[in-house]
């Protein structure tokens, strides 16, 4: 299908971006796989895209200490790649492999993802799990929000109409060292029916502390919060038990792709096996 009519504007910087977006019915547009599609199907109007995906200034990952630093345009090829994230947050850079097809590895972003709001998309899972911050960029300045606060309901985030995401902050692994993201999709590029990012920290065979958060079983990615109580202090082989939690307090949305009823299954599933592969690194 073909899009409406829209005009096109490139900012030449972050504060040139803010300043077109205070134009009526304006959108950001980076890599585009998110925007696109729902244009060409005209669910999404816009009369203004701003483009964005020229400013390589925010496209990077950097050592920040006890953290990551990612620029919101660095694309999922890279994060998947990097050899930082690959050290320090190799839960990120694994979700970042499974995304789509190398197409749209390549052209989509991280920013991108997480301003897009969708909760069948990988990405904000992690970041919810790792407990993560998003900084975004606005006509009065700078703002840091924590990632479970960033998401606040289906397609809509705390992006106020002319923020920008700037960067993201990742704690680096340390001392977690089990982590895993597991998704069932029925092809390869299609969306996550459901899927479960998990990081457990272990010592003398007990489970010290656990994160653990759903794709696509709420209108935002959820933590498993009965899942995590079920972990900390129990042994290495309460996977199956704790897993039996994964479906609590969710609202999956029942589709073309699966029911609600089977996407609580494949969440208890999904968790039991990210949890036994995390446990076993």
């Amino acid at each position: 299908m073909i899009p409406a009519r829209f005009d096109y504007e490139v900012a030449g910087s972050v504060d040139e971006a803010i300043e077109l977006l205070g134009r009526e019915d304006a959108k950001l547009i980076a890599g585009g796989h998110s925007l696109l599609p729902l244009m060409k199907l005209r669910l999404a109007r816009p009369a203004l895209l701003v483009d964005i995906g020229r400013l390589e200034d925010l496209s990077y990952v950097r050592d920040a200490g006890e953290a990551l630093a990612v620029g919101a345009l660095t694309r999922h090829h890279d994060l998947a790649t990097d050899p930082l994230v690959q050290e320090h947050c190799p839960l990120l850079s694994r979700a970042a492999s499974l995304i789509g097809d190398p197409q749209v590895r390549h052209r989509g972003t991280i920013g991108g993802s997480l301003a897009h709001g969708d909760p069948a998309s990988d990405l904000p899972t992690v970041l919810v799990a790792l407990d993560a911050e998003i900084t975004a960029r606005g006509p009065e300045g700078e703002r840091t929000f924590a990632a479970a606060d960033f998401f606040r309901s289906l397609f809509e985030t705390a992006l106020g109409p002319q923020d920008v995401v700037t960067e993201i902050r990742l704690p680096k692994l340390g001392t977690w060292k089990g982590w895993s993201y597991l998704k069932f999709n029925r092809r390869a590029q299609d969306w996550a029916t459901v899927g479960v990012a998990a990081v457990v920290r272990r010592e003398n065979g007990t489970i010290e502390d656990a994160a653990v958060a759903l794709t696509n079983m709420g209108s935002t990615p959820l933590r498993a919060r009965g899942v995590e109580q079920a972990l900390v202090g129990a042994s290495a082989d309460s996977a199956a038990t704790a897993a039996e939690h994964a479906a609590d307090d969710t609202s999956p949305p029942s589709d073309t792709n699966a029911s609600a009823d089977f996407r609580r299954h494949l969440a208890r599933v999904l968790t039991r096996r990210a949890l036994e592969e995390a446990l076993a690194r």
